[in-house]
């Protein structure tokens, strides 16, 4: 019998997005989905998650969803028929072509793998622009390559690691994707000042009390002064990608202020620890050099 409540379980109304879950382990999905913004969106309507159990779709007695490999070697396959019959059910009408490259009109099947893109913020910010996704769990030693030639528009992977399976990257995916949806977020803002958002780390965050074991918030926090909070924000946004991710400098998209700001640490160095001192140089309100500094930085890309 299918176990059609993990549909119902975790299906939304009405939603900006749609996103279809193949997997072998669907009862994985049920907290991560009910909890926190991702619980509140599916509540709200903002996006609607349904998760399949490939089992289900199987046409045996014992429910097996894979099979040993022609050609003999270590691990198991999952099988390709049942994970078509799963799309039959979501695509009715869909049919592969002569040679077996047909992709479902309506939907991106996406397929998580060791194997993949490697899923950045481009990738999600992209992603999220997608009316309807289907996320294939792979398993075992993979999945029947006719899957991947006659279902697969993409595969992605999260990082260059073994997992037990791609439940976990799924769920990585759908998280990442839902919280850039419209409404999600409590400000439109806060998915713009994320790390990653623009191509840098975030800036540092401190909240109340203002002093606590002889640690004090930096004073142009507490000024009341947004321009100066912008600007040492920006500031620190840019030293903590200096110092620990400076390969994103290549690819972000740099105001004149930037290079100018980043000719600076160049020459100043970077010193740990600065973006909480409270200090003049931290707070980012010392005089700018002038435009002409930044003028050939090879550092990222200008934005004029």
């Amino acid at each position: 019998m299918r176990r059609a409540a993990w549909s119902s379980v975790l299906r939304g109304c009405g939603a900006e997005m749609r996103i279809d879950v193949l997997t072998l382990f669907p009862e994985m999905f049920a907290g991560p989905l009910d909890s926190s913004i991702l619980g509140r969106a599916r509540a709200s309507g903002l996006v609607e998650v349904v998760v399949h159990d490939i089992r289900d779709y199987t046409d045996d007695r014992h429910r097996t969803a894979d099979d040993y490999p022609y050609g003999g070697g270590a691990g198991m396959v999952l099988k390709a028929d049942p994970i078509f019959r799963a799309v039959d059910s979501l695509a009715p009408g869909w049919q592969t072509a002569g040679g077996g490259a047909g992709k479902i009109p309506g939907l991106r099947f996406i397929y998580l793998t060791p194997q993949g893109t490697p899923l950045d913020q481009a990738l999600v910010r992209r992603l999220s622009r997608e009316k309807r996704l289907v996320l294939l769990a792979g398993h075992y030693e993979g999945v029947d390559e006719r899957v991947r030639e006659a279902l697969v528009d993409e595969e992605i992977s999260i990082g260059d690691y073994v997992l037990t399976g791609g439940e976990l990257p799924a769920m990585v995916v759908i998280d990442a994707v839902a919280r850039l949806l419209p409404g999600v977020l409590g400000r439109e803002e806060s998915a713009l000042e994320e790390s990653f958002a623009d191509g840098l780390l975030e800036h540092p965050h401190y909240t109340r009390p203002a002093e606590t074991r002889g640690l004090r918030v930096p004073e142009v926090l507490l000024s009341g002064h947004h321009e100066m909070v912008r600007r040492w924000r920006r500031r620190e946004s840019l030293r903590r990608t200096l110092e620990r991710r400076p390969e994103l400098l290549l690819e972000a998209r740099l105001t004149a202020e930037d290079h100018a700001i980043l000719w600076e640490f160049a020459g100043a160095g970077t010193p740990a620890g600065a973006a909480g001192t409270g200090t003049t140089a931290g707070d980012g309100v010392t005089a700018r050099p002038d435009e002409s500094a930044g003028a050939g930085t090879p550092t990222g890309r200008s934005e004029e």
